[in-house]
């Protein structure tokens, strides 16, 4: 397997011979307004230009999937760029219905037992930030990847560190876990997604795991670094399970 970030949360996956693209966000650097009550509130989003070119990005693509539709997950360009009837995999009938009139064709609700070649696709909970914040938020997913030839995949998605998290490490036993890990925040209400005290959570719940931290310093709302957390990871001793790759950066399990 080949993990590979672009930018924010927006990863390419190749897994048993397929190529996967995950929560595109495709825009040019600088082209929407920043998200409001947070800082940063004089930079506009994406904050970080794309590392390789959408082309190179959508090539030979065999399905996308959209954990949840906010800006930074599933965007214009993102909407523009790829094909019409490219496999589209999102969380619910809600979702489908929005993907369905940007006018993709072939869309499916992912389940607890999906398949797509061989390959399992198990859908997961999250929680997008806790207390009254969900509210403002909605519905979430993760996925879990499994197949006979590949080591066993979750991406987290856009959720903290709770119950279900720590569920589905414990059912389904990842080798590798990539978590949203830029503690992107609001001023009121707390984290939206994971920071440092949420990824040592799940070090500690899956401490032979390597933990990919992504969905850092791309939009203007995040308060966890890079550099921080790598400070941290050194701090607590686990540098060597948590990665923090800088956009365009790839890792092969």
């Amino acid at each position: 397997m080949n993990i590979k970030l672009i930018r924010n949360a927006t990863i390419v996956v190749q897994y048993a011979d397929r190529k996967f693209l995950i929560d595109p966000f495709l825009a040019d650097k600088g082209v929407y307004p920043p998200f409001p009550n947070s800082l940063r509130q004089d930079q506009n989003n994406p904050l970080v230009s794309l590392p390789i070119s959408i082309d190179n990005i959508i090539s030979d693509v065999d399905a996308v999937i959209v954990t949840h539709l906010h800006l930074d997950h599933y965007d214009d360009a993102a909407k523009e760029a790829l094909p019409k009837n490219i496999k589209m995999f999102v969380q619910n009938e809600e979702d489908a219905n929005v993907v369905k009139n940007d006018s993709f064709s072939s869309v499916e609700v992912l389940q607890e037992d999906t398949v797509f070649d061989d390959i399992q696709l198990i859908k997961t909970k999250g929680e997008h930030g806790r207390g009254e914040i969900l509210k403002l938020t909605g519905i979430v997913c993760g996925v879990v990847f499994k197949h006979q030839n590949e080591k066993t995949l979750y991406v987290a998605g856009d959720t903290v560190w709770y119950k279900d998290v720590q569920e589905v490490i414990d059912t389904h036993k990842p080798e590798i876990i990539v978590v949203n890990a830029g503690d992107n925040q609001f001023f009121e209400g707390g984290s939206l997604v994971m920071g440092k005290d949420d990824v040592y959570e799940v070090y500690k719940a899956a401490p032979n795991s390597k933990i990919i931290s992504v969905h850092m310093e791309a939009v203007n709302h995040w308060t966890l670094s890079r550099k921080e957390l790598r400070n941290f990871a050194n701090e607590k001793e686990i540098s060597t399970n948590v990665l923090i790759p800088e956009d365009g950066e790839s890792y092969s399990f």
